[in-house]
């Protein structure tokens, strides 16, 4: 049985954020699931080059049913935080211990459900701040790994080494 990753994802997503790694994960034989407010919508990249149709609506998953979760860039994880379904379902990833895959803005949604303390990560320069404040230690580099469950990389530009390094997690 195929592992199935969890992608909490709405408008204003960084388009290549969720497409580089889906596409990375699908290949690799992974089912990507989209999860947002309402399942059948097709939501829209913030460059407007990628559409995404979502999978399923936030109130009829649950985070055992998945095995990583990847958390986009772009506005999206920023206006998903201020739901309380996504912060829940974000903390139940993090208390599960499971892989965590989060680029740019994306760990935005893991400072709301309290699950940066004590964590390596890096993520863009915006938001570092916000990162420390919530006790992460921060790195400036393409990727960081925390105890192989918490792959976090900073723009598009570091793609490469975010997919690479997730496939490997995903792998072990």
């Amino acid at each position: 049985m195929s592992k199935k990753i969890a992608v909490l994802i709405t408008d204003e997503f960084e388009d290549s954020e969720f497409t580089s790694p889906a596409e990375a994960y699908a290949k690799a034989g992974y089912e990507v699931v989209t999860i947002e407010k309402e399942a059948g919508k097709t939501i829209t990249g913030k460059q407007g080059k990628a559409t995404v149709k979502i999978d399923k609506d936030i109130d009829h998953v649950d985070a055992a049913e998945f095995d990583a979760l990847l958390l986009p860039g772009g506005h999206s994880p920023d206006s998903l935080r201020g739901d309380d379904r996504f912060v829940a379902f974000t903390k139940a990833f993090v208390a599960s211990g499971k892989p965590i895959f989060a680029i740019c803005h994306g760990p935005q949604l893991l400072i709301s459900a309290s699950g940066v303390r004590g964590r390596k990560m890096t993520s863009v320069k915006a938001i570092a701040v916000d990162l420390k404040n919530a006790g992460a230690d921060f790195y400036d580099k393409e990727v960081v790994v925390d105890n192989d469950k918490l792959v976090t990389s900073r723009t598009p530009e570091d793609l490469p080494a975010f997919n690479r390094e997730s496939l490997r997690i995903l792998s072990l």
